[in-house]
């Protein structure tokens, strides 16, 4: 029977950010309707600033158009300088291990999941990136990139409220998520990290001398500060190579639970912003409950499936029952219950940190971990995870009004054929760009190790399953780190693309939603209005995104995980 003595840990950190999760919600809510926060002071002047910098004031604002315009303009001049910038890192300043500059499509493939906010590597950080550009080009995209989240889900919950067209303005909804967000609590949490036993510095390396004898060179630099907006930002990359499970990065079971906690803080908190823009808090509740429903059903079967011993490993000397279940790659500093509430919130939240050896996990874990990514919305990345949610919802209530034959409308305004194809394009478009690349992966053969092209097999599946999973919901977990050579150009170029569409096909979509809606009248609620803050819509809500996700994903789950399961390895 197990252990639930370590689980008060889980139910606390849970509680906590529940608890949390309205005021902090209400903050955000704050934020994107302009109205007065803490610091006011010293921000609004600085803000100020950077707007006449920009051409731009809180008084102008865009229409659906415009907005993904600024959108597009902004990102792709961050990819532009990644792309510029990794290219030709060993000619710019802080590269003292002597780190080359990247083949075009690697710089490409780094340049586009750093911009799009997935943080997937297909190089080591610690011998193939400056120290420049973990300090200066790196950081900018996770603060850009999360902010760009944040504000596209901003303008697309402003489409519900407004009748004149408009959504905002893109550029003060970034700037505000910078200077009142993203940037002054990630310094607060660096300093926490910093308190915790994360190091902080512009040194290189160190030399250590272990009792062993010897010396021992160990790469150093801001790996607080890096690891508070990775995490907050739910961008994912680590400074080190082995993630969150690197001891200089996430040194204790303490520090471990602090950076699950930061990882859950906002998306758990964004359908409480939601229902602060709307001015109907009740409305918040259907879409945590949600949220709930599904990860907390996901890491029970994620840590009941680590529970039970490997039966590939049961008849070695010294491995079995013993090791409890799967123990390659967990970490056994944190234990079973902290490790994976780390690992399933990581995934879930799209922030694609690792504290597991995902490859060494249970067929069942892996598959418990892609469906979050199947998903994208329980609770999803920064910002996109909730827009992801909403569409899910605009899809729900619509196929639930014809059920009824009722007109569909949500919060006043009517579902009409335009936002159905656009929700429908952004939900389809993730699949796609899953299993396209993934068939030309594997029946092309890109698939290879050094030897040559892999054989065929369920685990050679899923790991390529995994990755493009994982690069088209702007993840950046990995599943495959061994089992493949995904340093190749195919899978540089092939993932950089799939990145890109899953980062701006469903924003597209959540604008082209947003327009249509707030160029609409409000209509009056009448006796066929469909109840949406109720038990009942949460359930509905519930069972309908499980449903659609499946059925779009069962054919290459029956492929992957399902045979590996089946076959028992």
């Amino acid at each position: 029977m197990m252990d639930l003595a370590p689980f008060w840990d889980v139910i606390v950190l849970i509680a906590l950010v529940l608890c949390l999760a309205p005021w902090f919600g209400a903050y955000l809510g704050k934020i994107y309707l302009n109205r007065p926060t803490t610091g006011d002071t010293i921000l609004i002047p600085i803000e100020s600033a950077i707007y006449r910098l920009l051409g731009t004031s809180p008084q102008k604002s865009m229409r659906a158009r415009e907005y993904l315009f600024a959108v597009l303009w902004v990102n792709g001049g961050v990819l532009v300088f990644l792309f510029l910038f990794f290219l030709f890192q060993n000619g710019l300043p802080l590269d003292a291990t002597g780190a080359p500059g990247m083949r075009w499509d690697l710089a490409f493939h780094s340049a586009a999941s750093f911009t799009t906010n997935t943080d997937f590597t297909h190089f080591t950080n610690e011998s193939q990136l400056s120290l420049g550009a973990l300090v200066f080009a790196w950081p900018l995209a996770l603060f850009a990139s999360a902010a760009t989240g944040l504000a596209v889900v901003a303008a697309m919950i402003r489409g519900l409220v407004r009748k004149d067209g408009t959504l905002g303005n893109f550029y003060v909804d970034l700037v505000r998520s910078v200077t009142r967000l993203l940037l002054p609590l990630s310094f607060v949490f660096a300093l926490i990290l910093v308190a915790l036993g994360v190091p902080e510095t512009l040194r290189n390396v160190v030399i250590a001398h272990p009792l062993t004898g010897g010396t021992q060179t160990i790469e150093l630099g801001p790996v607080a500060s890096f690891t508070s907006i990775s995490l907050f930002g739910t961008n994912g990359g680590g400074f080190y190579s082995a993630n969150a499970a690197s001891p200089l990065a996430n040194p204790s079971a303490v520090s471990d639970l602090f950076e699950t906690f930061v990882m859950m803080l906002i998306p758990f908190s964004t359908p409480f912003a939601f229902g602060q823009i709307v001015r109907k808090r009740g409305e918040a509740w259907p879409f945590l409950g949600t949220i709930l429903i599904v990860f907390l059903i996901a890491f029970g079967v994620f840590v009941a499936a680590q529970a039970v011993a490997n039966p590939a490993l049961a008849g070695l000397s010294g491995v079995g029952a013993s090791t409890n279940g799967y123990p390659v790659g967990q970490e056994t500093r944190f234990g079973l219950a902290d490790g994976s509430l780390f690992q399933v919130v990581s995934v879930y939240s799209n922030v694609g940190a690792n504290n597991m050896q995902i490859g060494a996990l249970s067929p069942v874990g892996q598959l418990v971990l892609m469906f979050g990514m199947f998903t994208q919305s329980t609770p999803g990345g920064e910002g996109t995870g909730f827009g992801t949610l909403l569409l899910f919802a605009i899809l729900g209530i619509f196929v639930g009004g014809l059920m009824v034959g009722r007109t569909p409308e949500y919060l006043g305004k009517k579902i009409g054929t335009g936002q159905v194809k656009w929700a429908a394009l952004a939900l389809l478009a993730h699949p796609a760009a899953v299993l396209i690349p993934t068939v030309v992966a594997v029946a092309g053969g890109f698939v290879t190790v050094s030897s040559g092209t892999l054989p065929a097999s369920a685990h050679t599946f899923t790991s390529v399953l995994y990755e493009f999973t994982s690069e088209s919901a702007n993840n950046g977990s990995a599943l495959a780190a061994a089992n493949f050579n995904d340093t190749t150009p195919f899978f540089n170029i092939a993932g950089g693309i799939v990145m890109l569409v899953g980062r701006y096909v469903p924003i597209l979509a959540m604008l082209a939603v947003a327009g249509m809606f707030s160029e609409q009248g409000f209509l009056p609620p009448g006796p066929g209005t469909l109840k949406t803050a109720s038990a009942t819509f949460t359930i509905y809500i519930t069972l309908f995104l499980i449903v659609v996700t499946t059925l779009l994903f069962l054919p290459v789950i029956a492929l992957g995980p399902l045979s590996q399961i089946v076959g028992g390895v």
